[in-house]
């Protein structure tokens, strides 16, 4: 397991229930991945750091958390070297690594999505902006860890935003605003093979109701009791199968997990944005909810052979995911503060690391993951919150309203 966050701590979780598994390494992994698998300190961005260690481990498969090695190749020189990896090429993540490529795929495989433009000179920033609004929306066209996005009714917010991107030599994109409930759908990708995962939805501002910046995801929950099970099979038949399909007409074929951020409006899904892995914290809800065994559904992609996997099985009820941030995330966080309750059932570690008395200390800003499941959604946001009151960290934040909407019937389509 390539990374050291909660999606690769709720990855490692799910691959130790596979009865199929029988070793499990974490490269560098993080305080809590320890008690499941074997960390090793390796530079994650560094494909022959990454390739030596699959070869003293002898490791039967690879998977790749993060974008950031996807983006730089680092799955195509496991697969060089003889791994089964999962995880995309460096081409086909480019459906993440650049926001202008992922608009000419959706173009050409005749997707839904918002009208967008680029803009690579600030001299050009101002008469842009005009041609959109009143909501703006500015992305950093590359990558961003989540936090390159500024959605906002205010101007100079939005034009302050894509400025500072040009100064440091990024290109932005405006794009116009998609209105409507957002929906996070992961899907297995082998080729043209599309199996999905069940759908999410993330609370991507730092405060309750929304409020405030856009952080790397403050929590969420799925199944989504608001979606009808039709509009899955619309996302995968308009949005997903066409863009995999597309993928494969231009010689890069998507081999991995393929993420469709939405909004379903009027007229049905429109792309928000595509991820070439696994979205946190979506992860640890919906892998929390997963019967089948994980490492089969990683293997039979990595593989080759998705199309021959049985379906997935899903336990009943409802999964719900709060993010324990640090004092100022999303700003610089505050580090090297010591948790207690860090290793609690449920408790999933993303920013931690071990100190020198073998204590768990906060490493980032989005410390820990917190997930409850239960019969029905308010079930589930009970355990969760149950679950995070024992957990003690100074200075740390988190929202109290996560899945809060959806199990009080306010979303609708």
């Amino acid at each position: 397991m390539i990374g050291s966050g909660g999606r690769e701590h709720a990855l490692l979780l799910g691959l130790d229930r596979d009865p199929s598994v029988t070793e499990l390494h974490a490269a560098p992994g993080n305080a809590g991945t320890g008690s499941v698998a074997t960390n090793h300190p390796v530079d994650v961005a560094s494909a022959d750091a990454v390739v030596a260690l699959a070869r003293e481990l002898a490791a039967d498969l690879v998977v790749i958390g993060p974008e950031v090695p996807l983006v730089l190749g680092v799955a195509d020189a496991l697969r060089e070297a003889g791994f089964d990896t999962f995880g995309p090429s460096a081409q086909a993540a480019q459906i993440e690594g650049s926001k202008a490529f992922a608009k000419d795929v959706m173009a050409a495989a005749g997707v839904r999505t918002a009208r967008a433009e680029i803009v690579d000179n600030p001299a050009e920033l101002d008469a842009a902006l005009d041609r959109f609004g009143p909501t703006w929306v500015v992305k950093d066209d590359g990558l961003a860890a989540g936090k390159g996005v500024v959605v906002t009714p205010d101007r100079a917010a939005a034009r302050a935003h894509a400025a500072d991107c040009l100064e440091h030599g990024h290109p932005v994109l405006l794009e116009s605003f998609l209105d409507g409930p957002e929906v996070s759908l992961f899907c297995l990708v082998d080729g043209e093979t599309v199996v999905p995962l069940l759908p999410a939805q993330d609370h991507k501002r730092v405060g309750d109701g929304d409020a405030g910046p856009n952080t790397g995801g403050m929590g969420a929950y799925t199944p989504l009791p608001w979606l009808p099970a039709a509009m899955v099979d619309r996302i995968v038949d308009e949005v997903c199968k066409p863009v995999a399909a597309e993928l494969v007409n231009r010689g890069t074929p998507f081999s991995g997990l393929l993420y469709a951020g939405l909004a379903i409006g009027a007229e049905g899904p429109a792309v928000v944005e595509f991820n070439c892995r696994f979205g946190d914290p979506e992860t640890q809800a919906v892998l929390d909810m997963l019967e089948s065994p994980l490492g089969e559904a990683l293997a039979a992609t990595a593989r080759g052979t998705l199309a021959d996997l049985p379906p997935l099985r899903w336990h009943d009820g409802a999964a719900v995911v709060v993010v324990l941030a640090a004092e100022n995330y999303p700003g610089r966080p505050r580090t090297g503060d010591p948790i207690t309750g860090a290793n609690a059932e449920g408790v999933l570690h993303a920013g931690t690391a071990v100190g020198a008395a073998g204590e768990v200390l906060s490493a980032g800003g989005r410390v820990l993951s917190v997930v409850g499941r239960g019969a029905d959604l308010k079930a589930a946001r009970a355990q969760a919150y149950d679950r995070l009151g024992q957990v003690k960290l100074a200075g740390s934040h988190f929202r109290t309203d996560i899945g809060k909407a959806a199990e009080d019937g306010r979303i609708s389509l």
